[in-house]
């Protein structure tokens, strides 16, 4: 995570670090603890734009990818779909990061694998099935690393890489 970290605070727009106080609020608010690789990013920003150009008027727009700040993490089913119900999606999958046209990038904190929890897609048009919501990494520091070496494209997705 170092060497990722470092890159976001070299060449893309990070926010000031969460506090410890902020981390606990948020683990608090939402019920589950932030994981090894989830923890270092929020220490060493609290939220972060990739691929963002810079306009000297509004600052940094259209970034490919915005990583949310502690404050802003909520239920996918609520981020998309403005609904806290089990019609609305799973209440295990957090909206961690923007991605153009309405899409997210799912937080998958039902389980799990090695300490860590999965990475999904949350491509809007058919969320929540997980049939398009599908895995696309088995930790938060595997998705940054493809994140980073993307270009600002969606890696994840035939075609895109």
């Amino acid at each position: 995570m170092k060497a990722l970290l470092g890159e976001i605070s070299r060449r893309h727009a990070p926010n000031p670090p969460a506090t410890l106080e902020q981390l606990d609020t948020f683990e608090q608010r939402v019920g589950w603890r932030l994981d090894p690789d989830l923890r270092a990013f929020y220490l060493h920003c609290d939220g972060a734009k990739l691929f963002a150009q810079r306009d000297p008027t509004f600052g940094f727009v259209d970034p490919a990818f915005t990583f949310l700040a502690l404050s802003r993490i909520a239920r996918a089913r609520v981020v998309m779909r403005d609904e806290d119900t089990e019609q609305a999606g799973p209440p295990s999958w957090y909206a961690i990061c923007e991605v153009r046209d309405s899409n997210y990038i799912l937080l998958d904190v039902s389980h799990q694998e090695a300490g860590r929890y999965a990475i999904r897609d949350g491509y809007n048009e058919a969320f929540p099935d997980p049939e398009y919501c599908t895995r696309i990494s088995s930790s938060f520091q595997e998705f940054l690393a493809g994140a980073l070496r993307s270009q600002g494209r969606w890696f994840w997705l035939r075609g895109e890489e």
